[in-house]
């Protein structure tokens, strides 16, 4: 079984990153990403000291907006007021979002120009119609993860389980615009096992951790780990269970795996979005 780290990929990304946001330094461009969070889950909480320590290699400002116990309302004022910041080049909007709010409702304050992880209903549909957007960077790093280990997906079995619109709903859209022939499952997908045994790429967004076993895997099968599960002792683990690679043909570790070259991506939207 082979394993797809994603750390090697993710420091090439970083350094052309960073040699173009030095450029813009010196131009006195100070290239600058708002994260707004407003929920206090432990695995959105590593994701954001993993943002902010990706920013700071490669020379991007990075502040946190804590609206841990805002209303709905205040959260988007806080969007609507960086979208007009002109020194905020790029906007994050980390989730999950407490109970009864919907990332759409909230994403559509986030100025298109500025959405660098493409949470935006307009990004989103740009995206799936082919038209230029920043794709949500997690989807695009499962993507550029492929890409960079060689891994094939034109005309191949391809399926996802999970429908957020931050993850599995976009990733469909892009392994579909790579000529893969994509299957989405969910919580209420029967024989959810029998389904995903068919996939020659599998890649698991659902956060569940340890959701897929062996018993989900075809032989020889590429599975991409999106999962960040914390548990109790404080370890990230993903979705798929590590006995998967009994069968796997190749597997993605979490950590290291998707997670470096989302960040890495995700800085580099900030810094083309400060460049345009």
């Amino acid at each position: 079984m082979r394993l797809l780290p994603g750390r090697e990929l993710a420091a090439s990304l970083r350094a052309v990153t960073s040699a173009r946001s030095a450029e813009l330094r010196d131009a006195g461009l100070d290239a600058r990403l708002a994260v707004v969070t407003a929920s206090a889950d432990e695995a959105s909480g590593w994701y954001l000291r993993s943002l902010a320590a990706a920013a700071g290699k490669v020379g991007v400002s990075c502040d946190v907006v804590d609206l841990v116990g805002s209303a709905a309302g205040a959260v988007a004022a806080v969007l609507a007021k960086l979208s007009d910041d002109r020194g905020v080049h790029g906007i994050v909007l980390a989730t999950p979002l407490p109970d009864g709010t919907r990332l759409a409702d909230l994403a559509g304050a986030i100025d298109p120009a500025k959405d660098v992880d493409g949470a935006n209903p307009v990004s989103l549909g740009r995206i799936m119609t082919g038209l230029p957007a920043f794709a949500p960077a997690t989807a695009a790093a499962v993507i550029a993860l492929l890409d960079h280990h060689q891994v094939a997906l034109a005309g191949r079995r391809a399926v996802v389980v999970g429908r957020s619109a931050v993850v599995g709903k976009p990733l469909a859209h892009l392994l579909l615009d790579r000529d893969a022939t994509v299957t989405i499952c969910h919580s209420r997908t029967r024989e959810l096992a029998a389904v995903c045994r068919e996939a020659e790429v599998l890649v698991v967004a659902a956060g569940r951790a340890g959701l897929i076993g062996p018993e989900h895997v075809g032989a020889g099968a590429t599975v991409i780990d999106v999962g960040t599960n914390v548990t109790a002792s404080g370890e990230l683990i993903g979705d798929v269970d590590p006995a998967v690679a009994e069968v796997a043909g190749a597997l993605s570790p979490v950590p290291g795996g998707v997670g470096p070259v989302t960040t890495a991506l995700l800085m580099r939207h900030v810094v083309e979005s400060a460049a345009s």
